[in-house]
């Protein structure tokens, strides 16, 4: 990355199983496979992971930060799951991490501060976030980024 580029911040919504999977795989995946929000990202961003539940249908509540992880490249490429489903990945490299529960972070964040309706953002599936925002999350996941 240039110097005079400037990293962005992101937060991708994905089930915890599904995360597993990317983190112990080295990519990113979200928004049921499409590629826009992939191609939005640039080399050197950061992307946490916010899973609402442990998988994607009938898991349980978990509405935690679940991984973090910086974009390594400009590739974003399809992937054959199976011969329906071909979805598209990045490739990022992850950092250890511990899950951070979102609710002891209301009140700090920007995007959900004072809102009653805080999980309407998430519905999205991918939204860019403020380097403030994101150093509150990466210290609630024990990790020092910046």
């Amino acid at each position: 990355m240039k110097e005079s580029e400037k990293a962005s911040y992101w937060i991708g919504v994905v089930s915890a199983l599904h995360v597993q999977q990317g983190v112990s795989g080295g990519f990113a995946q979200m928004c049921h496979g499409k590629s826009a929000p992939l191609r939005k990202m640039k080399p050197g961003d950061w992307l946490v992971y916010y899973s609402p539940r442990t998988e994607i249908k009938g898991g349980e509540p978990l509405q935690a930060f679940t991984a973090i992880g910086k974009v390594k490249d400009e590739h974003v490429y399809e992937y054959a799951m199976s011969e329906t489903f071909v979805p598209y990945r990045r490739d990022i490299e992850y950092m250890p991490c511990e899950e951070a529960r979102i609710r002891e972070l209301l009140d700090q964040l920007s995007f959900t501060r004072g809102k009653p309706n805080w999980g309407y953002v998430f519905r999205t599936g991918h939204f860019e976030i403020s380097q403030a925002d994101f150093c509150i999350i990466a210290e609630a996941m024990n990790v020092a980024v910046l």
